[in-house]
């Protein structure tokens, strides 16, 4: 999963980028909003992180040029300016989450996994990706035409894999998408479903990068 973080304050995006690694993600960092649509066109992102006090203009405004530009990615703002009438305004301007300063690291997190758990949730349709085919509302996967029986959390891991667009997924977010709210799986899980999938599927299509977690093969 990679998060776009839009953050002037130095100290604090730093050890965003660091905290949020260390959980998984991969993370792009920008200080101000002027980049923002050129990282968008080079780069596939899960969700925004976006601060509204920037040195070249205000965060709403950024937020309202997005969505108008039809950007449909999450948004969470993390802001300083957290009365009632900030929150209703970054949420009606197109935000999902709104979470003021200072905050908690674990809420944050928190609510990524909320959005994660939310775009699992409300995909309606069949996602085509090289030679996959996956049907989310049925869990039916074909690969080359041909049907795959897979479990329901194989099923959640391949979906998710190859939904994102050949980035390597790390163990930790796999375990996300298994566990939901429960914490009944471990990593070890993990590699289970893993070693399943791939005895359902041709060598090598689940890529293995060591230290990091798994993609699939272009």
């Amino acid at each position: 999963m990679r998060i776009l973080i839009i953050e002037d304050d130095l100290l604090l995006g730093r050890t965003l980028v660091s905290s949020l690694e260390r959980c998984g993600y991969t993370v792009d960092w920008l200080t101000e909003g002027s980049g923002v649509k050129q990282v968008l066109s080079l780069e596939t992102f899960t969700l925004i992180i976006l601060d509204l006090s920037l040195p070249d203009g205000d965060g709403i405004t950024l937020l309202k040029s997005l969505r108008q530009a039809k950007y449909d990615l999450p948004i969470i703002i993390l802001s300083a300016r957290d009365s009632n009438k900030d929150i209703i305004l970054g949420l009606d301007s197109g935000a999902d989450e709104y979470i003021g300063k200072p905050f908690s690291f674990e809420e944050l997190l928190a609510r990524i996994r909320v959005i994660v758990r939310r775009q699992s949730s409300s995909s309606t349709h069949i996602i085509t990706k090289g030679n996959f085919e996956l049907n989310l509302n049925d869990y039916i996967v074909k690969y080359n035409d041909e049907v795959l029986k897979l479990t329901k959390n194989e099923f959640k891991i391949l979906s998710y894999l190859v939904s994102n667009n050949s980035l390597v997924v790390s163990k930790p977010q796999l375990l996300q998408i298994i566990n939901g709210w429960s914490e009944t799986s471990t990593e070890n899980s993990v590699e289970v479903h893993i070693h399943n999938l791939r005895k359902k599927l041709p060598n090598n299509v689940i890529k293995t990068i060591r230290g990091i977690g798994y993609t699939i093969e272009k």
